[in-house]
């Protein structure tokens, strides 16, 4: 089935004689299905279940297609809208495939979508960390906005540094990094700290003195 006859589905579940349920939806009540959906979708990449990952990848662009119907009757944009966005966006990032840019690596590519992708916002630190998505986990934001922070290497460094002096250089693997974070959520749980919460306002906290 072409993505025309699905839209055209979507039509007639948001039209006159549709259901019920999916004319009463807004982009807000539809948030937590996105999420869960997106979330069941990785579950499916994890398990490595193809038919899994088929069907829950039809979940997601269910909702890419609720909303994209949404704003149509809005008046505020198209599925044709979202796919012409998106297709500028790949072909203007890809200059090592669409211009004249070289790269070698994987490495090499994210280094030349990133720089593509500043040219566009021609973002401050302090804005492109501001940009990361609060929705997110608290720990993917953090990562994200770190990565994104004004830190420099130097700064980096005495950080790596102070970390092997207090845990040791022997733990700093995959699988212990893991367990110093179970454990750091186990030690809030004893003292009545969500971690989430807490590391969502060290984030902000984060952002607001490299704001300064």
């Amino acid at each position: 089935m072409a993505l025309k006859n699905f839209l055209q589905i979507m039509d007639v579940l948001l039209g006159e004689n549709g259901c019920p349920w999916d004319k009463e939806q807004t982009h807000e009540s539809l948030r937590k299905h996105m999420i869960e959906e997106c979330y069941e979708a990785v579950d499916a990449v994890d398990s490595g279940d193809m038919n899994a990952l088929c069907e829950e990848l039809g979940d997601v662009l269910l909702q890419v297609a609720f909303h994209a119907k949404l704003a149509e009757k809005a008046g505020a944009f198209t599925m044709d809208d979202i796919i012409e966005r998106v297709s500028q966006k790949i072909v203007s990032r890809h200059t090592h495939i669409f211009g004249d840019d070289k790269a070698a690596s994987g490495d090499e590519a994210i280094k030349i979508w990133e720089a593509n992708k500043a040219k566009e916002g021609k973002k401050t630190p302090v804005a492109s960390m501001q940009a990361v998505p609060k929705a997110l986990p608290a720990l993917m934001r953090a990562s994200k906005v770190l990565k994104r922070s004004n830190i420099e290497p130097p700064k980096e460094q005495e950080i790596k540094q102070e970390m092997r002096e207090k845990i040791g250089k022997n733990l700093i693997q995959f699988e212990e990094y893991g367990k110093i974070l179970l454990a750091l959520v186990s030690l809030g749980n004893i003292l009545g700290i969500n971690a989430e919460f807490s590391l969502t306002n060290a984030i902000e906290e984060f952002i607001n003195e490299n704001s300064e």
